[in-house]
């Protein structure tokens, strides 16, 4: 029996051993599936931190674009709203100027914009009341040199100030507020190349 035992010994020794080996690459591929998974996680965490550091980036860059956005827009209604109120100020200053440099700017646009054949002139009720005593003539000559002919209505007309010229039937509006309207891209670039 002390053969059998022997024998019986043996064998749980190498199964010992083959178990303690098993065991042991098992414990070694373990190892080595949770060093890879630890690399693996601490990989995607390294890209998940990268990741989100670049959505707050993006957003942060989104943010600071919209706010750049913004500034330029209420820039731009300021610079709009100043151009409005000057343009506005010259208007009324230049229909408040003084009567002798109010009517020559009227002479000058009369020249300007008369026709060469004959026609009526008409201003606001305001600009009759105070037309030089000359002035009908002055209208005259003006019109006259450009071979036309131009009469003073009695007729006020509805505008600010300026005048309507009449060929025909046909207006042509002359007034401050049409004049303004017409040139107001021009009149804004040279206020803003004052201003700004």
């Amino acid at each position: 029996m002390a053969g059998l035992e022997k024998i019986l010994g043996e064998i749980r020794a190498q199964a010992d051993e083959s178990v303690r080996k098993i065991l042991e690459e098992a414990e070694n591929e373990a190892k080595a599936i949770r060093d890879e998974a630890g690399k693996e996680a601490e990989g995607n965490a390294e890209r998940h931190e990268r990741e989100a550091k670049k959505r707050v980036e993006d957003r942060l860059n989104r943010k600071v674009s919209a706010a750049a956005l913004k500034k330029r827009q209420m820039l731009l209604a300021e610079k709009q709203k100043l151009i409005g109120e000057v343009l506005e100020t010259a208007k009324k200053s230049f229909v408040e100027m003084p009567e002798d440099k109010y009517f020559e700017a009227m002479l000058g646009l009369v020249e300007k914009n008369a026709l060469s054949e004959p026609g009526q002139i008409r201003f606001n009720a305001r600009d009759l009341g105070r037309l030089p005593r000359d002035f009908a003539s002055k209208i005259e000559n003006t019109a006259f040199k450009k071979g036309g002919r131009l009469t003073l209505s009695k007729d006020a007309a509805d505008i600010d100030g300026g005048f309507l010229l009449i060929y025909d039937g046909i207006e042509q509006n002359c007034s401050i507020s049409s004049m303004f309207e017409t040139n107001a891209e021009e009149l804004s670039d040279e206020i803003q190349k004052i201003l700004f």
